[in-house]
């Protein structure tokens, strides 16, 4: 009896991958969601500042224009060692290998401070980017982040 609901279990996934093709999600817009009660206590101005300026960044990445995109990065920005000319390289090779790319952020923290006069927002984001392989026509994930601060 336990053997055919183990066996019952399997076919339905089985089922499930065949009728989705294995495919994985891939959001249609940039999907910017705050958790449950995630800045609540912030002005919303802040808010939609903050969400445009991620809509920007992925409107950049759906037409795959580079110039467009690396104006969402600061001049200074630094990500453990990743300066902004190697996120520009890396966004070439994404443009280069993949096809319909989007993303989906979930913020589940959000931090407005003031760093020597300038207003700076910390988001705490899970998410992921996805897109089209080029060359196989695949979906694929092309990366994915739990807890990043952006």
């Amino acid at each position: 009896m336990k053997r055919r609901g183990v066996l019952k279990i399997i076919m339905i996934l089985a089922g499930s991958l065949i009728l989705t093709q294995g495919r994985l999600p891939n959001p249609v817009a940039a999907a910017v969601e705050f958790a449950l009660g995630v800045g609540a206590d912030a002005d919303q101005p802040v808010i939609k500042e903050l969400v445009a300026a991620f809509d920007e960044a992925e409107a950049a990445v759906k037409r795959a224009d580079l110039d467009a995109l690396m104006k969402c990065y600061a001049t200074t920005y630094n990500y453990h060692g990743l300066k902004r000319s190697d996120v520009r390289r890396v966004w070439d090779e994404f443009f280069l290998h993949y096809r319909d790319i989007s993303s989906s952020h979930v913020f589940t923290e959000l931090k407005l401070v003031q760093v020597y006069g300038v207003r700076k927002a910390y988001v705490t984001c899970t998410g992921g980017l996805y897109g089209t392989e080029k060359q196989t026509g695949k979906p694929i994930a092309i990366d994915s982040w739990v807890r990043e601060v952006h």
